[in-house]
């Protein structure tokens, strides 16, 4: 637990300011009103990201966990600060309330296989088990096997090609191609986000299935026992409340998930050795090898059931001075939840997840950013957005409602600026993550890191994960900031006083100079489709 304060000496502060307003002079920043940001950038101070810091990162917000009161609270004080400095809300508020399921497995659930006029009947946990983003639902269709169930263009790979899976279920194997080949297109031996079962989900919804069975691929793997999601119901060693989260919105579209095990792909398959060998042809060339099962149908219900639980992106903008460019945006964001508490601990103990770096240091960032909007002598031409986004711990939840809900149209939506963990790991340097997929805005802010004098590094990571990524899907151009991992990620020592605030202040200076350069640009940027991570 962290009870004390910690500052930054006097001596070291002014040195770091003389700095930055020799920079500003070099840089030539008085080329204009628009392009006078010396008197804003003063407004990002030190002092100030201390305060936020000690109090988002502070025991009493038990580790901001999604959703929790302490999560609550951080809200209205992220709101608050954005009302400040001068941001406005959208329709008269700065929240955008977002559903969330807890949710439970549920009886009955069962699946039935006829092939060649006769039907088998598989148990639940022996045969088959539900993943998590199963829908509640009865499904009876034909079956068509889809490789990988994977559609990913910029690897020139398609499993869906010439397939017609509307109204059926597919047959898909986990992973993706060649998963031990570091030669790979699919990064190597790394996994990319298509070796995801949610994504081979959403790909699969994309084509018109109504349901998926799952099966780990036998090529590289020993194991083809049905794991599905761990659900409490289905074992004695789970703790009862340990059930997955999803959104809300997703209920509707959800379709039957199951993992099947060796029994229904001996059905299927006629053996799993038939399978591998499927298999082996996908790998060896690189190309589907998809088909429909012929003569095969089967009726597989799983069955849910949800409690709702509510939680609130944050949100303000300020509008831009162009009659037409400003309904065009730049948006600056920051997931400001954690991962709670300890819920067993020992008297004394440290139990809280202060989450400091992770992300208080990306939060206090963008209320910098909001700060220095404030200061602006002159509006810039494009509006800025400043959001502070929930649940990214839970799977980028809050990133993802607003590219589904979004309160300025994506379309309009010209670049999205990601700031997650900045306050460690060295002052004077900082990542710049997704400038492969957009190389306009990673020229940009390198160009305006001249007023700040970061030495700027490529991650090998080509996204990584946190919040960016809800947009690069809808292919919205992304740039992550990002100061690197550390032992105390998602560790009770994740505390205000192991935070570098120079360095704090200087990310949220860069990120704020950014969104201003791009705010009084009138060029779209590209969005170049990459790999990304599984981070």
């Amino acid at each position: 637990m962290f009870n004390h304060h910690y500052r930054v000496s006097s001596a070291m502060e002014k040195n770091f300011f003389k700095l930055c307003l020799i920079s500003l002079f070099l840089s030539g920043c008085g080329g204009g009103p628009e392009r006078d940001l010396t008197g804003a950038l003063q407004s990002i101070t030190t002092e100030e990201l201390r305060q936020h810091m000690f109090f988002l990162a502070s025991d009493s917000l038990k580790g901001r966990n999604t959703p929790s009161p302490g999560l609550d609270t951080a809200a209205a004080y992220i709101a608050r600060a954005f009302q400040r400095h001068g941001l406005r809300p959208f329709n008269g508020s700065y929240f955008q309330e977002i559903h969330l399921h807890i949710v439970s497995l549920s009886e009955p659930n069962g699946l039935k296989i006829v092939k060649g006029g006769t039907e088998t009947s598989f148990e639940i946990k022996t045969d088959f088990a539900p993943f998590e983003m199963t829908a509640s639902r009865t499904v009876s269709a034909p079956l068509v096997f889809a490789g990988y169930g994977i559609t990913a263009r910029e690897y020139d790979y398609d499993d869906y090609a010439n397939l017609d899976v509307r109204g059926k279920i597919v047959v898909v194997l986990r992973h993706e191609p060649r998963e031990e080949d570091s030669t790979s297109v699919f990064m190597g031996k790394a996994l990319t986000e298509y070796a995801s079962v949610s994504r081979k989900v959403r790909i699969a919804r994309e084509h018109g299935a109504v349901g998926m069975f799952v099966i780990t691929d036998p090529l590289n793997h020993t194991s083809l026992a049905p794991r599905g999601f761990p659900w409490p119901s289905l074992s004695k060693t789970i703790p009862p409340d340990a059930l997955p989260m999803t959104l809300g919105a997703e209920e509707t579209e959800k379709i039957p998930v199951i993992h099947v095990g060796p029994s229904v792909v001996n059905a299927l398959f006629g053996s799993v050795e038939g399978l591998r060998s499927i298999q082996a042809a996908i790998d060896s060339t690189m190309t589907p090898h998809s088909f429909s099962l012929t003569a095969v149908e089967a009726r597989v219900q799983t069955s849910t059931s949800v409690k709702v639980m509510a939680t609130r992106n944050v949100a303000g903008y300020l509008e831009g001075s162009d009659p037409l460019l400003k309904n065009q945006v730049v948006l600056v964001g920051a997931h400001y939840d954690h991962v709670g508490f300890k819920k067993q601990h020992g008297e004394g103990e440290d139990y809280i997840f202060n989450g400091a770096d992770d992300n208080a240091s990306g939060t206090c960032a963008i209320i910098g950013v909001a700060a220095g909007l404030g200061a602006l002598p002159v509006k810039p031409k494009r509006s800025i957005v400043v959001m502070a986004f929930a649940g990214e711990e839970k799977g980028i939840f809050g990133s993802e409602f607003y590219t589904r809900h979004p309160l300025v149209p994506l379309d309009s939506t010209v670049a999205m600026l990601n700031i997650d963990m900045v306050g460690r790991n060295g002052t004077d340097s900082l990542f710049l993550i997704g400038g492969d997929s957009s190389p306009d805005l990673d020229s940009l802010a390198r160009q305006e890191n001249a007023r700040i004098g970061f030495v700027l590094e490529a991650h090998m990571l080509a996204s990584g994960g946190s919040d960016h990524m809800s947009f690069q899907r809808v292919n919205v151009p992304s740039l992550f900031f990002h100061s690197g991992l550390h032992a105390d990620l998602h560790q009770v020592s994740d505390n205000p006083d192991r935070i570098d605030f120079v360095k704090l202040t200087r990310a949220a200076r860069l990120a704020f100079c950014t969104a201003v350069r791009l705010a009084n640009d009138t060029h779209r940027y590209r969005y170049i489709a990459k790999p990304v991570s599984l981070f």
